[in-house]
């Protein structure tokens, strides 16, 4: 049995539903189908889940939405005219959204929860009406009916242990199921949806609670790139990743999956296999517990900016004890997290996300850590980029950090700082912004220039 999740751009249209079906109708294995809400047509389009947030603030504020609701309706009956598709699903999705949007608004969240999640409930079963329509045995399927709990974290909503053991029942269903992705139901039956791109996580719960034998994730790329095709042209693709490499690289910007989208696959050990809707011959890359190491140390280069730097320095550090320990309590204090914490014997970094900061915050900080702890320096410093560099193979092959340290330099770019991930499957390099893409290409050259991947 496979899962099979489609991304918003593989739905955006008549035409690119008509390649889905086609892609399912040539595997009979192919037995869940889990869609996002119509994405993009083009570049300068508007998600439609992007609408239905929009829409729903405007209701909670009192202010005409009727345009908007046209547009979010005609989205859906333009792709059902392309098919020729009844009026039937239009009305039905027309009468569900006017409905929601007209329920109650006492718990605002709670309201722009259900209104967004809307995107992707009418999507599946606008695909299955879609499927049906073509002679193909297919039925639309709530996460209310097929027992998808999740907590209670609008927006950030995180399975609950029990749905698995509910959502083992859909391998029963003889049809194939169209399944909306990005929400759950909480415990009160209320919509909850996760973080966005969520879709992703619904397919990899799916995959786990049927235990399939693979999730296959199709979106618009034939594979996933070993750097940001908009950084290096034609960057080479990767066949092979690990769940801990691709983990590692969603962390730091890849953006072909969501950064928690492999946690259920992985813990179930199903591979995930990435392929593109508009080229499904393509092999497209292979996700799994483990690989052989075929390309070097360095299986892919991401990077992201927009981080933060804490520098603390005192002499004697290292020599007191529960040090680090009370900067982390100052900074929860202050409702911070962390990403990276490089440190030497006389002093510490603390890597954050810079829009967790604000001019008083940050002079917060700096007065708690310079009182509380009596630091002899403490300074914060913006804009900076992390690039990391992530490989399985680090753990074998000697040289990895000279070499990028080699590369960047001949590039003329200052490090700001280095971390090794204890895993030794990443390295991370931390820069100025302005330096970001001129130093990714720097890596790329010497780590792909000529090898295969």
């Amino acid at each position: 049995m496979k899962v099979v999740k489609f991304g918003g751009s593989s739905l955006a249209s008549g035409a690119q539903v008509e390649k889905v079906y086609h892609i399912i109708a040539s595997d009979p294995d192919r037995k869940i189908v889990v869609v996002s809400a119509p994405g993009k047509r083009y570049s300068d389009d508007i998600k439609v889940t992007d609408l239905l947030i929009s829409c729903a603030e405007k209701y909670l504020n009192g202010e005409d939405a009727s345009g908007l609701v046209e547009t979010i309706i005609s989205r859906y009956k333009s792709i059902a005219e392309e098919l020729n598709l009844s009026n039937a699903i239009i009305n039905k999705i027309s009468d569900d959204l006017l409905t929601l949007l007209s329920g109650d608004k006492t718990n605002p969240a709670s309201f722009i929860e259900a209104v967004k999640a809307s995107g992707e409930d009418n999507n599946a079963k606008l695909v299955a009406a879609a499927f049906k329509h073509k002679g193909m045995d297919a039925h639309y399927v709530s996460p209310k009916e097929a027992g998808l709990l999740v907590s209670n974290d609008p927006g950030n909503a995180r399975v609950l242990p029990e749905s698995y053991q509910r959502l083992y029942a859909l391998r029963d269903q003889p049809d194939v199921i169209v399944f909306p992705g990005f929400f759950g139901y909480n415990t009160d039956g209320e919509v909850v949806t996760f973080s966005r791109s969520g879709s992703d996580i619904t397919g990899s719960i799916l995959a786990n609670g049927v235990k399939a034998d693979i999730y296959e994730n199709f979106t618009d790329v034939d594979a996933v790139y070993a750097v940001n095709p908009h950084i290096v042209e034609n960057p080479k693709e990767i066949r092979e990743l690990t769940y801990r490499e691709m983990r590692e690289l969603s962390y730091c910007g890849f953006s072909v999956f969501h950064d928690e989208a492999l946690i259920p696959a992985f813990r179930a050990s199903i591979p995930v296999n990435v392929k593109n809707t508009n080229n499904p011959e393509a092999p497209g890359t292979l996700i799994m517990s483990a690989r052989e190491n075929r390309n070097g140390p360095v299986v892919g280069i991401a990077s992201d900016d927009k981080f933060s730097s804490i520098y603390v320095g005192k002499y004697m550090m290292n020599k007191e004890i529960g040090f680090g320990r009370k900067i982390l309590l100052i900074l929860e204090e202050f409702g911070l997290s962390f990403e990276h914490i490089p440190s030497g014997i006389d002093d510490i970094t603390i890597i954050v996300r810079q829009n967790q900061l604000n001019e008083k915050i940050e002079q917060g900080i700096v007065e708690r850590i310079k009182n509380d702890l009596d630091a002899d320096e403490v300074r914060i410093e913006h804009n900076l980029a992390l690039i990391m560099l992530v490989g399985e193979g680090m753990r074998q092959e000697v040289g990895t950090a000279a070499r990028a340290s080699k590369a960047l330099a001949e590039a003329n770019i200052n490090i700001e700082m280095i971390n090794q991930g204890s895993s030794e499957t990443s390295m991370m390099f931390g820069v100025k912004e302005t330096v970001e893409k001129k130093a990714v290409r720097a890596l790329y050259e010497e780590f792909f220039a000529s090898v295969r991947v």
